[in-house]
């Protein structure tokens, strides 16, 4: 899991780039927003010298309530968990729940404080009117390196739209996620892999 944790890690900045968008206002298309957002996002972290020094708590705080909010954690925990979360019992998919969180928090808020410069490029978004779920397709320019492709899948819920998955370079982070813990769960029980979540996000500050 450690292992995995630092691959997200690597790559999830272009995620955290794009990612603070208020999805409430459907008038306003998902990729819309997600362009207007993402420079908020961008200023604040050119502007704010704690956060490009590393102040953890300012880190954590713009990762809390610029990327979070827009996630649909109920529909991402249950994909992540699978068969899992029907077999598990309430009190275990609110562990789960919580600790899920904030392991996306710390590991948002390490990406946040690793901003170098990079640039979005967007992609035309390909959608019906009314389509229920959409792709938002951006690409992360680096300097010195290959470009990241980073695809959005949202959905609209409550008028609004809601991140469900981030595929990084055909690569869905819920399949990740899924893959990793079933392995955990398979060997030790959900239980065990709340257990180690806790314990890393403590660990983390969280």
């Amino acid at each position: 899991m450690n292992k995995f944790l630092g691959v997200i890690t690597k790559v999830v900045l272009s995620t955290a780039l794009v990612l603070s968008v208020n999805f409430a206002h459907a008038e306003i298309s998902a990729d819309e927003l997600v362009r207007q957002t993402a420079e908020d996002v961008l200023s604040t972290i050119k502007s704010d010298k704690d956060i490009q020094a590393g102040n953890q708590q300012k880190i954590f705080a713009l990762a809390e309530e610029k990327i979070l909010p827009n996630f649909d954690f109920d529909r991402v925990c249950r994909m992540v968990l699978g068969k899992n979360w029907k077999a598990a019992t309430p009190e275990q998919q609110a562990v789960f729940q919580k600790e899920f969180r904030s392991l996306l928090l710390r590991t948002y808020a390490t990406a946040l404080g690793k901003y170098r410069n990079q640039v979005i490029e967007y992609k035309p978004m390909r959608a019906e009117p009314d389509a229920k779920n959409v792709s938002v397709k951006t690409q992360i320019l680096q300097p010195g390196g290959q470009p990241i492709a980073v695809d959005y899948s949202l959905v609209r819920v409550d008028g609004g739209w809601k991140v469900y998955d981030i595929v990084i370079e055909s690569v869905s982070l819920v399949t990740n996620y899924r893959s990793q813990f079933s392995n955990e769960i398979r060997t030790n029980g959900l239980d065990s892999l709340n257990k180690k979540l806790a314990e890393k996000n403590k660990a983390a500050g969280v």
